[in-house]
């Protein structure tokens, strides 16, 4: 399918500041994509609050707003602009919001402009809790009992039919932030509370702890006419209960039998066409260690954080293909920049293993809670590569600058197993 020639102008919306669960992986993204869009002589209006991007840089889009990220002010530069198109799935959640929101309030008919690499249904099937579980009900493919709550007294209603613990997740919001693990009423109220109030559209999803499952995420491309690959797949050494922003990941999984990887590599491509993304896209699972069963977590309609990751580890340019798929290219039309001759519908190898470890900040923020959860607490990570996985771990435990050269802990060999403060399950 050659490329929509009604699409023109396009307005790439960023991810905004740097926050604790979104650090520099959607400038990464968005400048790829700003350079894929150009390539094909669209005019790129980029808007991002944060000037210390590489995406703000005047060379990287024909106009830059370094402005809020608001949808009064969107309103006015689309009204200022007039662009033909919005591209908000290269911005991370707050991009996808922001394109939610700007076609929920008629913004976009008003101005007869169009979300591409994307559509409003879509995200909402995907970042909806109750769409999403009743979408994967449709398809056959397995959740944890859940339920979507408005009000606190519903989430007690419901966990008192399930009994404790229960994960919480809130609808719309990026790096886990509002949910968490409740393993009595005084952390449920506490964390539904909270999660209530940064949920966009007030809308917590209950659903039964399945932590200690293995956590495996599914990297996937589509595009328009159908065409389905999976970039690549990533196994958390970290279980379910983690936020994979806060897990140690290696690509590509290593525990995993065929069986299991083909399994869950064809839910994934499953789930991709029904939620008819085009695009990059994020699948995140939950298996049990023992046994082939599993669960869908949840699946990210954009750019996320595991794509740049994705990106790096394979050599795949996720955000610039994603971009092409966008304007209207398929897979098979769109040329891989790295060997010129292949195409992007190649499913990319790995004769290598990367590994990836989060930078925890609590050499900075002293009085944080150490405690891991369902919320990411990290603010970076390093990455390696090596061709086994012992190597790659040691490489990126030495990359974290944090004085640290094994996994051996010195501060606590000298305590005895009753000092050692237990974990939690």
């Amino acid at each position: 399918m050659p490329r929509n020639k009604e699409i023109r102008k396009v307005l790439v919306i960023g991810s905004g500041p740097i926050v604790i669960g979104q650090a520099a992986e959607f400038d990464y993204a968005g400048t790829q994509a700003c350079r894929s869009l150009k390539e094909e002589g669209i005019e790129v209006v980029l808007v991002n609050s944060n000037p210390a991007t590489i995406m703000t840089d005047k060379d990287i889009a024909d106009q830059v707003y370094i402005e809020p990220l608001t949808v009064p002010m969107l309103e006015q530069i689309i009204a200022k602009e007039r662009p033909d198109s919005v591209l908000p799935t290269l911005g991370g959640q707050a991009g996808l919001n922001l394109g939610m929101e700007l076609s929920e309030k008629g913004i976009l008919g008003k101005y007869g402009v169009r979300l591409i690499g994307t559509t409003a249904e879509t995200i909402f099937r995907a970042e909806d809790r109750q769409a999403f579980k009743d979408t994967m009900e449709k398809i056959g493919e397995p959740c944890a009992a859940s339920q979507v709550v408005h009000n606190v007294e519903d989430g007690i209603r419901f966990t008192n039919t399930i009994g404790y613990p229960v994960v919480l997740r809130p609808a719309y919001t990026l790096g886990g932030s509002g949910g968490g693990i409740a393993h009595n009423e005084n952390e449920l109220v506490e964390i539904l509370t909270n999660g209530l109030r940064l949920s966009r559209v007030g809308e917590v999803l209950v659903e039964r702890c399945i932590a200690g499952w293995k956590e495996i995420e599914y990297e996937v491309m589509r595009d328009a006419a159908g065409n389905c690959i999976t970039v690549c797949n990533m196994e958390n050494i970290d279980p379910v209960g983690v936020h994979t922003g806060d897990s140690i990941v290696v690509a590509p999984s290593q525990t995993l039998g065929d069986k299991e990887y083909q399994m869950l590599r064809t839910s994934a491509l499953n789930i991709i066409s029904e939620l008819n993304i085009t695009g990059g896209c994020n699948v995140q699972y939950a298996l049990h260690p023992d046994t082939f069963e599993y669960c869908v977590i949840e699946v990210n309609p954009r750019v996320s954080r595991s794509s740049a990751l994705a990106s790096k580890a394979t050599g795949y340019p996720i955000a610039k293909v994603a971009a092409k798929i966008a304007l209207g290219y398929t897979l098979d039309e769109i040329k891989n920049a790295i060997t010129g001759k292949t195409y992007a519908s190649f499913e990319p190898m790995l004769d290598y293993c990367v590994v990836k470890i989060p930078r925890l900040p609590f050499d900075k923020f002293i009085t944080a809670k150490r405690t891991l959860t369902t919320q990411m607490k990290a603010t970076g990570e390093v990455m390696s590569i090596c061709d086994n996985f012992e190597g790659a771990l040691m490489k990126a435990i030495r990359s974290l600058e944090q004085h640290v050269d094994s996994l051996m802990s010195y501060d606590f060999t000298g305590l005895s197993e009753e000092e050692l403060p237990a974990p939690r399950h």
